[in-house]
């Protein structure tokens, strides 16, 4: 099982280059639980860069880029499929 409506979508953040920026995401319930990844501007992120850490569902950028900004979406995955959330864009100024 795996439900449409995530319990919290990514909202916009808008942060000053070189502060830590952070996306949070609640998964929709799921069984098995669904785990988490995320996309931005359709590409998936990797927590294998230095500055990105994906914790649950958080989404944390050590120091914010200009490169950082763009839309980002929370993607829920288990084996009955994967659901995607509104965007949700990040600014960096």
């Amino acid at each position: 099982v795996l439900r449409d409506d995530f319990r919290q979508p990514p909202g916009d953040v808008v942060v000053a280059v070189g502060d830590p920026a952070i996306l949070e995401c609640v998964p929709p319930r799921g069984h098995p639980e669904p785990s988490i990844s995320w996309r931005k501007d359709g590409t998936q992120l990797s927590d294998k860069e230095e500055r990105l850490t994906i914790r649950g569902g958080k989404l944390m950028v050590a120091s914010a880029r200009k490169s950082d900004a763009g839309v980002y979406v929370c993607v829920a995955t288990n084996v009955v499929g994967e659901r995607t959330s509104e965007p949700a864009e990040l600014v960096v100024f």
